[in-house]
């Protein structure tokens, strides 16, 4: 194994393991988030109230018709212009995960529409209140059915993150750039970083299958 290899590990190695934990929290907190606000606009896109309808479709309509890049730049170059002052991780995971969120949304909706009504009408005739129907019996099925899109906006989201450099998280991509900066090694470090990722969606769709198969078994 060449000594300028071992070299390059033991001086970057250790930098390439905090970007990529930076990395993962990232990616993990805005799927929380992007799971919660997707759930809400897409349940609010069925409500009975029609401003809550048109607050849901809006979100929907604006974010998936702007560029990713500018709502992170909303967030965080804009929000402090209103008074909202908040950390480059937090408007990251904020941006990223009101992003993702209305990709999530449109994949509920249409786990939602696969479910048959009469199950809804079933459950409400029985004594079941929509809340507990929608918690217990139509969600779980929902999430099962989704699962392979959601995977897919996650490995999204995963990638996404290497926006955030552009607002000064140490994520991969800031990491690398500061490396080539002091080496002039672009195809060096950019190679490494795509490993990484390559690494992670893997670990991320591996960890899919595997619910996957869990669902199946106890379906």
């Amino acid at each position: 194994m060449p000594t300028n290899f071992l070299t390059d590990v033991s001086l970057y190695g250790p930098g390439f393991l905090v970007a990529s934990w930076t990395v993962l929290w990232l990616t993990i907190l805005t799927i929380v988030v992007s799971w919660i606000s997707g759930l809400l606009a897409a349940l609010g896109q069925r409500s009975s109230w029609r401003g809550v309808r048109a607050v849901a479709a809006f979100y929907i309509w604006f974010i998936r018709g702007t560029p990713t890049i500018i709502q992170v730049f909303i967030v965080y170059f804009g929000f402090p212009q209103i008074g909202i002052r908040l950390s480059p991780f937090t408007a990251g995971v904020l941006a990223l995960g009101i992003n993702s969120g209305a990709y999530v949304a449109e994949i509920i909706r249409s786990g939602l529409s696969a479910i048959p009504r009469g199950q809804m009408e079933s459950a409400l005739a029985i004594g079941f209140n929509h809340a507990a129907t929608m918690r217990s019996i139509i969600l779980p099925q929902v999430f099962r059915i989704v699962l392979p899109s959601l995977t897919n906006e996650a490995i999204s989201t995963l990638k996404n993150t290497s926006l955030l450099s552009t607002i000064t998280v140490v994520e991969l991509t800031l990491y690398a750039q500061t490396l080539i900066a002091m080496t002039f090694r672009p195809f060096d470090f950019y190679i490494a970083v795509a490993v990484i990722y390559l690494l992670l969606t893997t670990i991320f769709t591996q960890l899919a299958a595997w619910l996957e198969r869990r669902y199946a078994v106890h379906s």
